[in-house]
């Protein structure tokens, strides 16, 4: 059904899975979809916007328009009004409804589940929203986020490997073989551009090819099951964690202590969250490793990423 303007009448609900980048010493290119979700319900309505947030987040659901959901849906009909706005324009009124469960400022790509589910949920509204394919989606994601590592397996589920050539942002899915993962998450944030903002012009050539061979042996590691032994050798990074290490002092900390008792884990994303490839069980056994301050999320790889859902109770309080 739709309404003036082709509009869509129904509300359409998203679920945005979080994302783990970087893995270690896949750097702005390795990223792996999580079964951990955000629900974005977004309506067209006669007039007016209205944002109801629930959970993380809460405090910025009087942004109206400067909410990034928001600005992220404008964007998209923009581009799906064609240049020479040819479409309906702008709806009369928009119903945005959140439910975050994805931490924010913490590496789980709580931006990139935003970004992609106003992208899915505009695709889904607006008459031409056909257009926006795979390959476009991905394109505007990475517009606005600034990088396809973590928007990449959001829009796409599994094990993604993301780069950018002359003609955008390109992407492989692939489906690793792993069990379940596990998230440390602290109370304290850290915003991605002040993790980034550690990191040094230039690296050692011999860190660069460390780092290379570590990432095509992770990916292999991932996709065939080789087991934690040789995952905690393919986590092994030299690009990026260290430097960031000041910033995020408790977390560096924590991956030391369990890499040191043979546990592969890595900083997710700018951090401070750090994902280890083992069960909670096992994570629960060594505790004096862990010490107290972590929240502790099993988790699993998603293996689909952001779609449309029909049960609508998710999002309502």
């Amino acid at each position: 059904m739709t309404v003036a303007g082709g509009w869509a009448s129904e509300p359409v609900l998203v679920r945005a899975p979080a994302t783990s980048a970087n893995l270690g010493p896949g750097f702005d290119s390795l990223g792996l979809a999580l079964t951990l979700y955000d629900d974005v319900e977004v309506a067209v309505t006669d007039g007016g916007l209205v944002i109801e947030v629930e959970g993380e987040g809460a405090d910025l659901a009087d942004r109206g328009e400067r909410h990034l959901i928001v600005s992220v849906l404008r964007r998209a009909f923009d581009l799906l009004d064609g240049p020479g706005g040819t479409g309906p324009g702008q709806p009369p009124g928009l119903r945005l409804r959140c439910r975050n469960r994805i931490p924010h400022s913490r590496g789980l790509g709580s931006s990139s589940a935003a970004i992609v589910a106003g992208i899915v949920a505009a695709r889904h509204l607006h008459p031409e929203g056909h257009r926006l394919d795979g390959a476009a989606a991905l394109r505007l994601a990475t517009e606005i986020e600034g990088h396809p590592d973590n928007v990449a397996p959001c829009l796409f589920g599994g094990l993604t490997i993301a780069w950018t050539g002359a003609e955008g942002p390109r992407w492989v899915r692939l489906d690793p073989r792993l069990g379940e993962v596990t998230a440390l998450v602290p109370d304290r944030r850290l915003a991605t551009e002040r993790a980034r903002g550690l990191l040094p012009e230039t690296v050692p050539h011999g860190d660069a090819a460390a780092n290379a061979g570590r990432a095509a042996l992770l990916v292999a590691a991932l996709v065939q099951g080789l087991g934690q032994d040789v995952l905690f050798q393919a986590t092994e990074d030299r690009l990026h964690q260290d430097y960031r290490a000041p910033a995020m002092p408790e977390s560096a900390e924590l991956v030391a202590r369990l890499r040191a008792k043979g546990v592969p884990a890595v900083i997710s994303g700018a951090g401070p969250t750090v994902l280890v490839f083992t069960s909670a069980a096992q994570v629960d056994s060594m505790c004096a490793e862990v010490g107290n301050g972590w929240h502790i999320h099993p988790l699993n790889v998603a293996p689909r990423g952001a779609c449309v859902r029909h049960d609508r109770s998710s999002v309502r309080p």
